[in-house]
């Protein structure tokens, strides 16, 4: 039997040489990288980055259900405000400009499953990922602690933009949207960022933030009666932290087994099945 050769030889012309190259696997650990100013950096930006998501976004939760609360607009109010698709759009909005703005220098992840999956695909190591994850999470809570100082008088009362299951929909449904979701999200990222399709086409890296936050508006749309759409753990732990509320609590570990699930899917799909005939190329050749 032949070896298999990627197909991306023959696009090459002769001689069966890529126009690209893969980058090295990332070390599982690298304790070197505690030296390095470059992640510290990173890990600011993620912080950053987080806090900003939370804050924009969950402002926008709750601004809607204020504008939308008959016993404060009358009758008419339930025809108020951004509604579901506004939401979606600050959501799918926000992931847009924050990975536009972060991208260079921590790679935009803004969400411990794209940073889990993107681990997995040995894109970034241990160390970075656990130091990413925390950071998130730390400027998730602080995003919705604003929201909260800022909207005291609403934050409560209009359930402080916390993820939890919708009423007639059951945990495992609500898990299993998570985990449909996150896919998504977390393959589109797999192929915005594929190092392969950004040697052929130069538009692509500027263009990789635009179809990261149309995968979140469309997830949004769908998830949103079921979950109120997490897809993203320190999006959900942030709110819950904040709101602190028990059924938001009760809820908590789909919003973090589903998107854990839907990363490692998408990772294995990606670098399995997608990406297998690269690998098989880099083989073919160092046995040449």
């Amino acid at each position: 039997m032949g070896k298999e050769v990627d197909v991306s030889t023959l696009e090459a012309g002769a001689g069966g040489v890529r126009d690209y190259e893969d980058p090295p696997p990332a070390p599982l650990v690298d304790v070197d990288e505690l030296g390095r100013w470059s992640l510290y950096r990173a890990v600011i930006a993620e912080f950053v980055a987080t806090l900003l998501f939370l804050y924009v976004t969950v402002a926008t939760v709750i601004g809607y259900k204020h504008q939308t609360d008959a016993a404060v607009g009358g009758a008419d109010a339930v025809c108020g405000g951004v509604g579901v698709l506004g939401i979606a759009w600050a959501f799918g909005g926000m992931i847009f400009i924050l990975v536009y703005c972060t991208a260079g220098i921590s790679g935009g992840h803004i969400n411990p499953a794209v940073t889990f999956g993107l681990f997995l695909a040995r894109k970034v190591s241990l160390v970075r990922a656990v130091l990413y994850m925390v950071a998130q999470c730390l400027g998730a809570i602080c995003g919705v602690a604003l929201v909260r100082a800022f909207q005291s008088g609403f934050y409560g009362r209009y359930g402080g933009g916390a993820n939890e299951v919708g009423a007639g929909y059951s945990k495992g449904t609500g898990l299993a949207a998570e985990i449909v979701g996150t896919f998504v999200l977390v393959y589109t990222v797999f192929s915005a960022t594929d190092p392969k399709r950004n040697a052929r086409d130069s538009h692509v890296p500027v263009l990789a933030p635009l179809p990261i936050g149309f995968a979140v508006f469309m997830v949004h749309l769908a998830t949103i009666p079921i979950t109120g759409t997490g897809i993203n753990p320190a999006r959900s732990l942030g709110a819950a932290v904040v709101f602190n509320d028990s059924k938001a609590w009760s809820d908590q570990w789909i919003f973090w087994v589903g998107p854990f699930i839907g990363a490692a899917i998408a990772a294995l799909y990606h670098q399995v099945v997608l990406r297998a005939s690269a690998r098989s190329y880099g083989s073919f050749r160092s046995n040449a």
